[in-house]
């Protein structure tokens, strides 16, 4: 018995150093890639070729995108052998546009660039195609491929960006006439395999999409949307037996059958192994009825979400009114010809007056330059030349306004869209994830902290969400020090809250932009996630950051323009990557050379925490500017000691 105790024990420390070991982590996205760029190249309509992996690789960026493509370029040679030389095609297209564009800012701009340029594929080589006589598809289904590259990569794209109950359930539905051609064993397909899962585990509309894909895949004549909304609609009855709501999607399948009078038993397993496994496996998308306090918390979020949105709208429709150039004009000639000796005899002051008001957009006004004689040309030129300035003020004024509003409208946007999160997270009342690892944050400086501009705060956000936060206040002394205090309280308290870092960091672009305050604070955010070590870096006018493992040093990220430049032509540049057990993320202030830091960090893999610090600050060339270097790092949670 003891042996058989200590056997077991020895699988369970070993299941969890697999669990934590970054290299499983990795090789298993890098399968789950593989075969989902597989399973999207089965899925068809009208027994044609969906340029559903080529979607999934645009929406990807890097490896990810790579992988995919393999995976679906071998899916197309297996199900559609030569028919499926186009895809490859596709995909050899989209991993290019993928390395070239995903991640980049103007894709961030134009959000519609990526499934624009993938339907642009599809459409280009349809007719290539076609001209080599290769593709005799009907123009139904060529049109209907373009669209589905264009709507495919946008909605790929969203789900992979973040989570919204409608982008799961159409998921669910590709997945589902994916799937649907695949069976690896007689009488068990898998597409009816994940239907039978979402049967019991998702949502009403996941389920009647799931059967809707399944009756576009044409794999059987029962109609399986019928089959998913009543087997679904079974939970609803009183007192029904969990058994029951497990048998309901088989059961009203057998029912439908009869009715019809079409007996085809192929799909009748895996039904009912999917439902039995979905009940048993509670996913993520069941929509949560609004009950009691927390219905009328969701409400109320939602109604405030709704009035901001249309305080935006109301703020975006708003116009400048137009200067009056013409009265500036008059009122200049008003000036100069009111205090002119000759102002009784001239004859030329009513056309003077009258003026056209683009005369005030010459940057220097002469005698010369103007389109009438005045006897006394330089003072009606000295009160042109003080109406230029008046026009050049009033258009820094409304330049201003137009700042400003644009700084309310973008908090306006931020607090909606925040509002809303909360009133999804309470719909769904999901578990939270565990953390697996803990961070380990060491801090060092040449100045002591309460003399240092560099401010620098480690603290749990939402979830597992760890951030670790370096303001760089420009300078030295006492106004260094408040500049990245004061933005680092003002960011730790918004992301404490559970506010999206981009938004807190674009808030905090504001707050630099309206106060005039432009250049004086740099920041350096580093968001982990405790539960896989996935690492979001964020830098707006901070150097650059250095991940270093026992096998080498690289630079992450670089130095762009600080805060404060503009409420929005500016943003913030970020990098994402995985932190693994043996590496360290070290992040420098400005006081410390790039090509310096990249050196010391080279030759000091290998050292402990504080001798890379002291090698780092001894690199410090800029003299009487505060340096820090924060050294971070991730270990296994010690959950076993714990409990």
């Amino acid at each position: 018995m003891n042996a058989l105790q200590s056997y077991v024990r020895q699988g369970r420390h070993t299941l969890r150093r697999w669990a934590v070991d970054p290299r499983i982590h990795i090789s298993v996205r890098a399968g789950l890639h593989l075969l989902a760029g597989f399973c999207l190249s089965a899925a068809s309509l009208a027994n044609g070729i969906l340029p559903l992996p080529l979607a999934l690789t645009c929406a990807c960026s890097g490896w990810s995108a790579v992988l995919v493509a393999g995976g679906g370029a071998l899916g197309y040679l297996c199900f559609w052998g030569q028919a499926g030389q186009q895809a490859v095609v596709w995909l050899a297209a989209g991993v290019l546009i993928s390395l070239l564009l995903a991640d980049r800012r103007i894709c961030r701009n134009a959000p519609l660039l990526l499934p624009a340029t993938a339907g642009l594929v599809v459409a280009v080589c349809g007719v290539v195609f076609q001209g080599l006589g290769r593709e005799h598809s009907a123009i139904v289904l060529y049109l209907l491929r373009v669209g589905l590259a264009v709507a495919c990569t946008r909605l790929f794209t969203l789900v992979l960006q973040s989570r919204n109950p409608i982008l799961d359930w159409i998921t669910c539905g590709f997945t589902v006439l994916a799937l649907a051609q695949i069976i690896p064993a007689p009488y068990l397909g898998l597409g009816y395999f994940a239907a039978g899962i979402i049967s019991c585990a998702a949502a009403f509309p996941a389920a009647v999409i799931s059967g809707l894909a399944l009756d576009l895949a044409q794999v059987t004549p029962v109609p399986m949307t019928a089959v998913m909304a009543l087997g679904y609609l079974v939970r609803f009855l009183p007192q029904s037996n969990p058994w029951l709501c497990r048998l309901a999607p088989g059961a009203v399948y057998i029912a439908l059958s009869s009715l019809i009078g079409h007996w085809d038993l192929q799909p009748l397993p895996g039904l009912l192994l999917g439902a039995v496994i979905g009940s048993l496996l509670p996913l993520p998308g069941k929509v949560a009825h609004r009950r009691g306090e927390t219905g009328v918390a969701q409400v109320r979020l939602e109604m405030a979400a709704g009035v901001l949105t249309q305080t935006q709208l109301l703020l975006l429709e708003a116009t400048d009114p137009p200067v009056d150039e013409s009265a500036l004009v008059s009122r200049a000639a008003e000036r100069a010809c009111g205090s002119c000796p000759y102002r009784k005899s001239c004859k030329d002051t009513r056309r003077i007056a009258q003026l056209p008001g683009p005369v005030l957009h010459k940057n220097l006004l002469s005698a010369e330059e103007l389109p009438i004689i005045c006897r006394k040309s330089g003072r009606f030129l000295a009160e042109l030349h003080r109406s230029q300035e008046q026009l050049r003020s009033i258009r820094r004024d409304r330049e201003r306004q137009r700042e400003y509003r644009e700084a309310l409208i973008q908090q306006y946007q931020f607090l909606s869209q925040f509002l809303r999160d909360l009133s999804d997270q309470l719909a769904r009342k999901t578990g939270s994830a565990e953390a697996i690892y803990e961070p380990q944050v060491f801090l060092y400086g040449n100045r002591p902290e309460e003399e240092n501009g560099d401010r620098c705060l480690r603290f749990m956000g939402t979830g597992c969400n760890y951030y670790v936060l370096l303001c760089d206040g420009m300078g030295t002394g006492l106004g260094a020090v408040q500049e990245g205090r004061t933005a680092g309280t003002i960011l730790r308290r918004l992301l404490t809250a559970g506010y999206p870092a981009e938004y807190a960091l674009r808030s905090v672009n504001s707050l630099c932009a309206l106060r005039d305050r432009a250049g004086a604070v740099t920041i350096d955010l580093a968001q982990l996630r405790l539960d896989s070590g996935k690492t979001v870096l964020y830098k707006w006018g901070a150097p650059a950051s250095y991940l270093v493992s026992p096998l080498g040093a690289e630079k992450i990220g670089s130095a762009g323009p600080p805060p404060g430049l503009s409420v929005t032509d500016c943003r913030e540049q970020y990098d994402r990557f995985t932190l693994r057990r043996e590496q360290s993320l070290i992040m420098v202030s400005d006081g410390i050379t790039e090509a310096d830091a990249l050196r010391c960090c080279l030759e000091g893999r290998e050292e402990e925490p504080g001798e890379l610090a002291s090698r780092l600050l001894s690199c410090c060339r800029q003299e009487g500017d505060d340096a820090t270097v924060v050294l971070i790092r991730l270990v296994p949670c010690d959950n076993e000691g714990k409990s």
